[in-house]
């Protein structure tokens, strides 16, 4: 375990960069990997939203509404 500590606030202020696609560190990979997903959603524009899971599989997202309970 490394002795280093990082300081989290460094962390919540970063953003992505293109440049996070080649980098190997875990914050860097969470970044490219979530910009590729919203990049995704918001080109493909998808009337039936799914999320695909670490095993490449789709999972669809229910679309129902909101019922109030009286």
């Amino acid at each position: 375990m490394s002795s280093k500590k990082t300081n989290s606030t460094d962390l919540a202020g970063r953003y992505y960069e293109p440049e996070d696609y080649k980098k190997e560190d875990e914050l860097s990979q969470g970044l490219a990997i979530t910009h590729e997903q919203a990049s995704d959603v918001m080109t493909e524009g998808e009337i039936k939203p799914v999320i695909e899971n670490v095993n490449g599989e789709d999972i669809e997202i229910p679309r129902v509404g909101y019922t109030e309970d009286k």
